[in-house]
């Protein structure tokens, strides 16, 4: 059985200066926009030839999953405190 460790998700948005050399648009300069530069430098150089990118397509979407997470978890925090205090 596989055990999946839960860690505290830490954002790590890229820096302005390098999303905008790699013209990330402002809408994926979120949370992850550090790991999807390399990503997207990936798919360049290989012709979107999408097997040569999966390291780096596997450490993006997991960097989006823990983020929806981490906001789904916030979210329900949030509630239960407004329920409790109602």
């Amino acid at each position: 059985m596989a055990h999946h460790e839960v860690t505290e998700f830490v954002p790590v948005p890229a820096e302005q200066k390098a999303a905008k050399d790699a013209r990330l648009p402002l809408g994926w300069r979120d949370a992850c926009g550090s790991l999807l530069i390399p990503l997207n430098v990936c798919r360049h150089e290989t012709s979107y030839a999408t097997w040569k990118c999966d390291n780096e397509r596997h450490a993006y979407e997991k960097c989006q999953y823990d983020d929806y997470i981490s906001r789904m978890k916030a979210l329900e925090k949030q509630a239960r405190l407004a329920a409790e205090n109602a």
